[in-house]
């Protein structure tokens, strides 16, 4: 039976940033992962006088979702609080009233449904096996703060892709026990080659001057981050080095992966629970030497300081 799901906001941004990149409708249709149509009437229905805007449409679709007429019935809701009486999961009531009644209803759905009417007094909640003040809500909601003026991973140049040139770096922060102090580490795409320092506080002040202090004298293009807040002075990074400073979709961290892989490699000298304030800056050289000579295999078993070497960069 065909299915039909609303686009998220995610998927918006998606739609948003390749219409912004000069793609077509059936290619971002592919990459989003709807119909062709999908991207069509999307573009139609939620575009405004200056084009189609990521939180304009998004706007348009909720007033348009709030205006409709509601496809659960009162009587449905009758029959849906009935089970919930019965202490049946709202995961449960939602798969009952497909295979049984045919109707379409999320157990998200059922739970928003009780929890205003707890809001309202009632005392449907009581039939919930668990009776936390606030349920998690599972999902890809950005919760970290707003850094001003981000530009997304999407606009990085292909050279960055494709690891054609040194000086295209990834960032990132390793955090101590208890989230005291912090190792500011990067990683040159190309060469796999290692920068790390120890931050005391993981500050966006203090990770910029690290940022910058590391990487002064080395060639650097670009720079991508993810959203954590201390990458909050990207503006300051970038104009310190004279680079280009693009971040990572949330939750993808495949988007670092060099970076990601790398920090795993660091754990095998730094542990997890290790004080950063029983580090030094030795310990810090000690563990780029280390890892900067060491033959890599997705290097033909060069290591990242012969790859530098041949390059004149060190």
């Amino acid at each position: 039976m065909r299915t039909y799901t609303q686009l998220t906001y995610h998927q918006r941004y998606h739609i948003y940033t390749f219409l912004k990149a000069g793609l077509r409708q059936t290619e971002i249709a592919k990459i989003v992962g709807v119909h062709k149509s999908t991207i069509s009437r999307e573009l139609k229905r939620n575009r405004g006088k200056k084009g189609y805007r990521l939180k304009q449409a998004h706007q348009f679709a909720i007033a348009r979702r709030d205006k409709a007429t509601p496809r659960i019935s009162d009587r449905d809701w009758r029959m849906i609080e009935e089970l919930i009486c019965l202490d049946w999961s709202p995961e449960q009531i939602s798969d009952h009233c497909r295979v049984e009644q045919e109707l379409h209803i999320s157990h998200e759905w059922i739970y928003q449904y009780i929890y205003r009417d707890k809001h309202n007094g009632g005392r449907l909640w009581k039939h919930l096996r668990c009776h936390k003040k606030r349920r998690k809500r599972y999902g890809s909601y950005e919760k970290r703060g707003q850094i001003p003026n981000r530009v997304w991973i999407d606009y990085r140049p292909q050279a960055v892709e494709d690891r054609s040139r040194l000086g295209d770096w990834e960032a990132d922060t390793i955090v101590g026990k208890g989230r005291k102090g912090a190792i500011v580490t990067l990683v040159d795409r190309k060469s796999r080659y290692l920068r790390m320092g120890l931050v005391k506080q993981r500050t966006k002040e203090m990770v910029k001057k690290m940022i910058v202090s590391l990487l002064t004298g080395f060639p650097v293009h670009t720079i991508t981050c993810d959203n954590g807040k201390e990458f909050a002075d990207h503006e300051g990074i970038a104009d310190g080095l004279k680079a280009e400073v693009y971040f990572a979709h949330p939750y993808a961290s495949w988007e670092r992966g060099t970076n990601e892989n790398t920090n795993g490699l660091i754990r095998q000298y730094i542990p997890k629970r290790t004080k950063f304030s029983d580090l030094t800056c030795a310990d810090m050289k000690f563990v780029e030497d280390r890892l900067n000579t060491r033959p890599r295999k997705c290097l033909s078993f060069a290591t990242p300081m012969v790859i530098l070497n041949n390059h004149g960069c060190t």
